[in-house]
């Protein structure tokens, strides 16, 4: 089986072309866990699949490395948009992509070479309500500096639907304990988040710049989340830190997120080819 190897701001992958791959669907976890596996396969966070699509010009199926399948993943995407493009699957730098969290239209907007680019995403509107998000919470969204009680202490946080749960907590101080602690118990605390839950830790560092590390439902601490930049962003102007343009410093390099209330919210960043190989 061919394979290609990519990354966006760290966050990597495995890619597949399955036009031409022949692989049963029922077997799209078990070979995540395989694929992604860093010391007995070749290491990702995630395996993304090209599907054709009834409804888009293309489909995106995501599975985290743990064999759960993400309805989205914003540096996947990016990544994506650059592998369907290399495998001539589609000729045009803006198109429409069918994910389980709707359809998502990115673009490609510099460096479109076959190992580089810099890609803009419509990432759709963000959800508030909890049953979108979905979170566990009465009333109506959005539900801004909600507390939760973890080992005792009471931890501030914002949830944020991308087609995905997100938690953003705001933070002075970002540490270990608190992503590779506090993270994992944010995740698997389903009375709040029935379906778990990424967590955004961020430092505000002004109105237009931060500083983030990510908890992933299903694959641990990563150097980027794309769908977690976007929320962290939207939680972070509605909550009134944050201008409506944002750079957001991750482990893995920069993303530029644009939202204004109401809208789509729009990212930026790169996708790099790391290495191609069979399986």
């Amino acid at each position: 089986m061919k394979f290609t190897k990519m990354q966006g701001t760290g966050n990597d992958f495995v890619m597949i072309n399955a036009f031409e791959e022949t692989i049963s669907e029922k077997d799209y976890a078990s070979l995540a866990q395989k694929l992604c596996d860093r010391h007995f396969g070749i290491g990702a966070d995630g395996l993304i699949l090209a599907l054709p699509s009834k409804k888009d010009d293309i489909k995106m199926r995501i599975f985290n490395a743990d064999g759960s399948e993400a309805e989205m993943c914003g540096n996947g995407i990016r990544c994506f948009a650059l592998f369907v493009k290399n495998e001539n699957l589609i000729s045009k730098n803006k198109f429409r992509i069918e994910t389980l969290a709707g359809t998502i239209i990115p673009e490609i907007v510099k460096g479109s070479n076959e190992t580089k680019a810099m890609i803009k995403v419509d990432m759709g509107k963000p959800f508030f309500e909890g049953s979108d998000i979905p979170v566990n919470l009465p009333g109506k969204g959005p539900f801004l500096k909600q507390t939760m009680m973890i080992n005792g202490q009471a931890i501030e946080y914002t949830p944020i639907g991308m087609g995905n749960p997100h938690c953003i907590i705001f933070t002075e101080e970002i540490t270990d304990d608190l992503v590779h602690k506090t993270g994992p118990l944010i995740e698997h605390n389903l009375t709040i988040f029935p379906k778990r839950t990424n967590i955004e830790f961020v430092k505000i560092l002004s109105r237009d710049l931060a500083h983030m590390r990510v908890w992933e439902r299903g694959s641990g601490e990563t150097l980027a989340c794309g769908t977690g930049t976007c929320a962290t962003v939207v939680a972070g102007i509605l909550n009134g830190y944050f201008n409506n343009e944002v750079t957001v410093e991750l482990l893995g390099g920069k993303l530029i997120i644009n939202w204004q209330q109401g809208s789509s919210v729009l990212m930026t960043g790169p996708s790099e080819v790391v290495f191609t190989g069979n399986f």
